[in-house]
C-alpha cells in the first residue's frame, strides 16, 4: 500500500501541473518569429511587474507576476504604445485580471480571431480608465537593450513598507541599487554599509549611506552621506560640519557634487511608492566618506525611513530627519548571494499623490492646457489640463456651493463636467454619459477667458470628471463631497502665491479662523504682521503618531531661538492632513480678556475695522517643543496680503505709512498749532485796541478746520473705509464733531449788549456753551493726537513712534507752561485795571470787561462798592 501511494503522489502532482500550464490547443503552430522570446513588462502604474515568455502562436506565459487591483483590467493588443494607439487597442484574451496578484505564474491564451501579427504591444489595461498598468514591446518600436529600471536580479524585504533591490556588475565595479518604499512623498529612504568595525549598538556611526526621495518639484535625488552623529545635519560654532551629512558638505561649498559615490539613474512615485534606482562603484570610491563593498563578503548594512527636510536658506541639501522608533534597523547582506524575498507588489494605504484643488465660491479656477509631465493616470497624452497651474490635479467641490471656471485652455479645448471617465465625448464611442456643466461653448484663451458656472447638487454623484469635450483624459477626477470650509465659513481669501486659503468668520466677541495649504507640507503656519518678525504665528501640524497640533507663538527674531510659545485661548481647535494638504482650525477672541496682563499674547487684538496682514509659510517638519534652525520653513509668502475682514475681500499690502504720515502732519498742525493759537488769542489779546484779537481768532480757527477736514479726507480716501471701533477713530470723530459746531455757534451768537448794557441770559449761555467747546475741542484733538501715534506704531512698527510722542507731549508742556504764564499776567492785568481805574488805557473796560459772567447782574463798579466780596474768575467772552 505504501509502494502504491508513493506511485499515485507524482502521478496526481503531475497531473495537476498539466492542468495549470499544459497547452489546450496542443495543434497550435510555433511559426512566429516571436515564439520563445521573453521580455520583462515596462511598469506604468499599480507596481506591475513580471516576465513575459510567447510560448506558441497561441498562448504566453506570465511568471513572477505581481500587480495591484484595477476595475475591469484586461490583456490587451496594440500597435504602439503611445496614447492614441493603446487606446484603440482590443482585448486579446478571455483571461481577465481580477484582484491581486502576488509573483504569480499562469498560461495565457489568445483568443480564436487574434494572433501575433496583430500585435505589437501587449499590455495589461484597464477599460474603466483606460489605463496602462504596463506593457511589453513585442516589435516594430526600438528594441530594448535594456531591462526596465524597474527589473533586478535581487530583491530583500527590509520591513514591511520597504525593500532593497540590486544587480551585481563585477566586471564593471559596480552595483545597481533600487530603494522601494510604501511611504509619504515627503519621506526620504535611506540604505548603506556600515563602518566593518562598528558594533551592532553603534552601526550608524561612520555609516556610508545614500538618500533617496523625491524633491518639491517632483524630481528623484540620490546623494551620498556619511554619519559622524546621531543628529540632523548641523554646523557647529567652529565650522564643523557633523550628524547625518552628505559628503559635499563636510567639504564645504567647494565639495559640492565631487564626492557624490551615489549616481542617479531613473525614480518614479507611483500609487503612493517611492522607488529610485542608482549606482555606486564597489572599491573605486571616496577614502575619507565610502566604504568599500567586498562583493563576495557578509557585510553589515543599515536602513531608514523618515521625513526629509528641503533645501532653505540655512542649507541647501535635502537632510533627513528622525526615522522614529521602527522605522530603521540593520542586517548583514551579502550581494552576490541570490535573494528573492519579495513576493507581491507594495500596497501603500495611501495611494493618491495627485495634487489636490478644493474649490471656493469666491476663488475662479482657472482652466489652462500644457504638455503632460507627471500625468496620474497613463497613458499620458500630450497636452492636459492645468487647474491654477497644477498638471490635473484632483479637483474636490462641495454640494450646493457653485464653482467658477475661468477657461484659458484654448479654442480646441471645450471644458465640460462628465460622468464619462474618459471625456472627450462618449458618443463618439457609442456610449453614453451625463454631462453636468460645460460643452462646446466653454473654451477660451488668457486675453478671452470663458467663465463656466457649476453648482453641484445634491443628485451629483460623489465621483465626476472634468475633461476637454474634443480629446479623452485630458483632465482628471472630481470629488463632490458635503460641506466644507466654504460652507462653515464666510470668508475666504487665497494669501500670497495663491499656496494657502485663509478662512474666516466674525461674530461680535470672537473669529472663527481656518487656513488650509495648497501643497503638501509637514506644517503650515500663517501670521498676523507685516513679515514673520515681530507677528503673531499660529502653526498646524501633524505628529508622528497621526495627531493633529495647533500652537500659538509670538515670533520677534529671525532664528529659532526667536520662536515664543504663547498661551492663546484658543477653541475648536481641529488640525487633519489629506494627501499630504494640511487644514486647522481655531475660534480665537478679538479682545484677549488678558490684555490688562503683560504677557506678550495680551496684546494681540484683532480689530476688525482694521486691515489684517497676513503672511503664511510653509516646511517640512514642527515640533511641539525645542525647536531648532532645522524647522525653519521651505517656502514662504513673498508680502503680506491685507485681509479686510468685515468686507471679506483682501488685496496686497500697499504702503500707506507716508499716507498716514501727512495725515497725521496735517492734524498736528491743526490741533497743536492753529486751533489752540486762535483760543490764546481770543483769551489773552482783547486788551489790544481794535478787533485785530477777532480777526486772529477767526483766521486761525477755519484754517485749522479746514486743515482737519482735509486730512480727514485724505486718510479715509486711501483706506477706504472710515470705521469707529478704534480709540484714535472715536477720539477723532468727537474731536471733529466740537470743531464743526464752533462756527455753527459763532453764526446763532445772540445780539452783543451796547456800552454799559447788562449782558442777556442768552448771550451769558452762549458764552459758556462758545468757550467750553472749544476748550474741549482741543483736549480731546490733543488725546486724538497720543492715540493716532499709537495706531500708527502697532500697525507699522515704526521704530521713532515714542520718540515722536515724547517730542509731542514736550511741545504741549511747553504749550501748557505758556498758558499758565499768560493767564498769571492776565490776572495781573485785571487787577491792575481795577485798582487804577481812573489810569486805565489800553482796552476798552466798558465794552470788554464791564460783564462778569459768573454774575452777570452784578457790575465790576458794583463789586469795588463791596469790597468784602468774595473775588471770582472771570471768564473771557468772545464780544462780536
Amino acid at each position: 500500500m505504501l509502494r502504491r501511494s508513493l506511485i499515485v503522489v507524482p502521478f496526481l502532482l503531475h497531473l495537476l501541473f498539466s492542468f495549470g500550464y499544459a497547452d489546450p490547443a496542443p495543434n497550435c503552430t510555433r511559426l512566429s518569429s516571436i515564439v520563445n522570446s521573453e521580455s520583462e513588462f515596462e511598469m506604468v502604474q499599480h507596481q506591475l511587474r513580471g516576465s513575459l515568455k510567447i510560448n506558441d502562436d497561441c498562448s504566453f506565459r506570465v511568471s513572477q507576476f505581481d500587480m495591484l487591483p484595477g476595475s475591469d483590467v484586461h490583456w490587451w493588443g496594440a500597435q504602439a504604445s503611445d496614447f492614441v494607439n493603446l487606446t484603440a487597442g482590443f482585448i486579446v484574451s478571455n483571461d481577465g485580471l481580477n484582484g491581486t496578484y502576488n509573483n504569480s505564474t499562469f498560461d495565457v491564451h489568445l483568443l480564436s480571431n487574434v494572433s501575433w501579427s496583430k500585435i505589437n504591444v501587449l499590455a495589461v489595461w484597464d477599460r474603466a480608465t483606460a489605463s496602462d498598468f504596463g506593457h511589453v514591446v513585442l516589435r516594430n518600436e526600438a528594441p530594448a537593450t535594456t531591462p526596465p529600471p524597474t527589473v533586478f536580479e535581487n530583491c530583500k524585504v527590509l520591513s514591511k513598507n520597504f525593500r532593497l533591490r540590486w544587480t551585481l556588475n563585477v566586471s564593471e565595479d559596480s552595483i545597481e541599487i533600487g530603494l522601494e518604499a510604501a511611504t509619504g512623498i515627503t519621506n526620504y529612504m535611506a540604505f548603506g554599509w556600515a563602518n566593518s568595525s562598528a558594533e551592532d549598538s553603534d552601526l550608524m556611526i561612520g555609516a556610508d549611506i545614500a538618500v533617496a526621495g523625491f524633491m518639491e518639484d517632483g524630481m528623484p535625488f540620490v546623494d551620498d552621506f556619511f554619519i559622524t552623529k546621531y543628529s540632523e545635519c548641523v554646523r557647529n560654532s567652529d565650522g564643523v560640519a557633523q550628524g547625518v551629512c552628505p559628503d559635499s558638505f563636510y567639504e564645504g561649498p567647494d565639495g559640492v557634487g565631487l564626492v557624490n559615490n551615489s549616481m542617479l539613474i531613473y525614480g518614479h512615485r507611483k500609487d503612493g511608492v517611492t522607488f529610485v534606482r542608482y549606482r555606486r562603484h564597489l572599491t573605486k570610491v571616496d577614502e575619507k566618506y565610502d566604504h568599500p563593498v567586498n562583493h563576495s563578503a557578509n557585510m553589515k548594512v543599515i536602513w531608514a525611513l523618515g521625513r526629509i527636510k528641503p533645501p532653505d536658506s540655512i542649507n541647501p541639501y535635502y537632510l533627513p530627519q528622525n526615522h522614529g522608533a521602527v522605522n530603521y534597523g540593520h542586517l548583514v547582506l551579502n550581494v552576490s548571494e541570490h535573494v528573492n524575498e519579495c513576493t507581491g507588489p507594495l500596497d501603500a494605504e495611501d495611494k493618491e499623490d495627485q495634487s489636490l484643488i478644493t474649490a471656493d465660491a469666491k476663488v475662479p479656477l482657472v482652466v489652462s492646457s500644457a504638455p503632460a509631465m507627471h500625468y496620474p493616470n497613463p497613458p499620458n497624452p500630450e497636452k492636459v489640463l492645468y487647474i491654477n497651474k497644477k498638471e490635473a490635479p484632483v479637483l474636490r467641490v462641495e454640494r450646493g456651493v457653485p464653482v467658477k471656471f475661468s477657461i484659458q485652455a484654448g479654442h480646441d479645448v471645450a471644458l465640460y463636467i462628465t460622468s464619462d471617465p474618459l471625456g472627450g465625448n462618449a458618443t463618439t464611442r457609442n456610449l453614453t454619459e451625463t454631462i453636468y456643466a460645460g460643452g462646446p461653448e466653454a473654451h477660451g484663451v488668457q486675453a478671452s477667458p470663458t467663465e463656466l458656472v457649476w453648482a453641484p447638487d445634491r443628485n451629483t454623484p460623489d465621483h465626476v470628471y472634468y475633461h476637454s469635450l474634443y480629446d479623452q483624459k485630458m483632465g482628471w477626477k472630481v470629488e463632490v463631497v458635503d460641506g466644507g470650509l466654504s460652507d462653515m465659513y464666510n470668508n475666504s481669501v487665497i494669501l500670497d502665491d495663491q499656496q494657502v486659503t485663509f478662512f474666516w468668520t466674525l461674530s461680535k466677541d470672537s473669529i472663527s479662523i481656518a487656513v488650509r495649504g495648497e501643497k503638501k507640507s509637514g506644517y503650515i503656519a500663517v501670521g498676523f504682521g507685516s513679515g514673520m518678525v515681530n507677528s503673531y504665528v499660529y502653526v498646524g501640524w501633524i505628529d508622528d503618531t497621526g495627531i493633529g497640533h495647533v500652537n500659538s507663538y509670538w515670533i520677534d527674531g529671525k532664528d529659532a531661538s526667536s520662536i515664543h510659545r504663547t498661551k492663546e485661548n484658543l477653541t475648536h481647535v481641529r488640525c487633519k492632513t489629506e494627501n499630504g494638504i494640511i487644514t486647522f482650525e481655531f475660534t480665537r477672541p478679538l479682545d484677549p480678556s488678558c490684555r490688562l496682563e503683560k504677557r506678550v499674547e495680551c496684546k494681540n487684538i484683532i480689530d476688525p475695522t482694521t486691515s489684517l496682514k497676513v503672511v503664511w509659510a510653509m516646511g517640512a517638519k514642527w515640533a511641539n517643543d525645542h525647536l531648532t534652525d532645522r524647522n525653519m520653513h521651505s517656502s514662504t509668502s513673498n508680502r503680506p496680503i491685507l485681509v479686510h475682514l468685515m468686507r471679506g475681500s483682501a488685496e496686497a499690502e500697499q504702503d500707506l505709512l507716508p499716507v498716514l504720515a501727512v495725515h497725521g502732519f496735517m492734524m498736528f498742525i491743526a490741533w497743536g498749532i492753529l486751533l489752540p493759537g486762535g483760543i490764546l488769542a481770543a483769551r489773552y489779546l482783547k486788551h489790544l485796541k481794535g478787533d485785530g484779537w477777532y480777526r486772529i481768532h477767526v483766521y486761525l480757527q477755519y484754517s485749522g478746520l479746514v486743515i482737519v477736514l482735509l486730512a480727514l479726507l485724505f486718510a479715509v480716501a486711501e483706506l477706504r473705509g472710515f470705521y469707529f471701533s478704534s480709540a484714535h477713530v472715536k477720539c477723532g470723530f468727537a474731536t471733529i464733531l466740537l470743531a464743526c459746531i464752533q462756527p455753527v455757534n459763532a453764526f446763532l451768537r445772540p445780539q452783543k449788549p451796547a456800552n454799559g448794557e447788562q449782558a442777556s441770559s442768552k448771550r451769558v449761555i452762549w458764552e459758556y456753551f462758545h468757550g467750553i467747546v472749544g476748550r474741549c475741542a482741543v483736549v480731546v484733538g490733543i488725546a486724538a493726537l497720543f492715540t493716532g501715534m499709537k495706531h500708527l506704531g502697532d500697525r507699522y512698527d515704526v521704530e521713532n513712534v515714542h520718540g515722536l510722542k515724547w517730542a509731542m507731549a514736550i511741545w504741549f508742556l511747553i504749550g501748557a507752561l505758556i498758558v499758565i504764564y499768560l493767564e498769571y499776567h492776565e490776572r495781573q492785568r485785571i487787577e491792575r485795571q481795577i485798582s487804577g481805574r481812573g489810569n486805565w488805557v489800553l482796552g476798552n473796560l466798558e465794552e470788554d470787561d464791564s460783564v462778569d459772567l459768573l454774575r452777570p447782574t452784578r457790575t465790576i463798579a458794583d463789586k469795588q462798592l463791596q469790597p468784602s466780596a468774595r473775588m471770582e474768575v472771570q471768564l473771557e467772552p468772545l464780544n462780536r
